[in-house]
């Protein structure tokens, strides 16, 4: 059984910090693409920033410039540092991955469980 796990959330005060790290548990052979996705209640869930296996990354444009992706191959986790904090990004952060269990290049999409980011003074 594949699961991807969340951690890092938290209250920050606006202007703070916060680092999101995502790993996946379970037998696999391989990770493709990895992202983080953000989500309020009653709203779709909507990409904060995606990386590729090669490294490309990718920004949604309220988050660019604060925002930085990163991943660890070896660790099989995926990073989201956060600086500049603002009240709105408070939301539920997901992680996004796509793994391949067998080797046959057979990806498929699995999602973490979620994590909270509050912004708040």
């Amino acid at each position: 059984q594949v699961q991807l796990a969340e951690s890092g959330g938290g209250l920050v005060q606006p202007g703070g910090s916060l680092r999101l790290s995502c790993t996946v548990f379970g037998r696999i052979f391989s990770i493709s693409d990895m992202g983080w996705y953000r989500q309020g209640p009653g709203k779709q869930r909507d990409l904060v920033a995606y990386i590729t296996s090669g490294g490309s990354t990718t920004y949604a444009d309220s988050v660019k410039g604060r925002f930085t992706i990163s991943r660890d191959s070896a660790k099989k986790t995926v990073y989201l540092q956060m600086n500049s904090l603002k009240p709105e990004d408070t939301d539920v952060y997901y992680c996004k991955g796509k793994v391949d269990r067998t080797g046959w290049g057979e990806y498929i999409i699995y999602w973490g469980q979620g994590t909270q980011v509050t912004v708040s003074s």
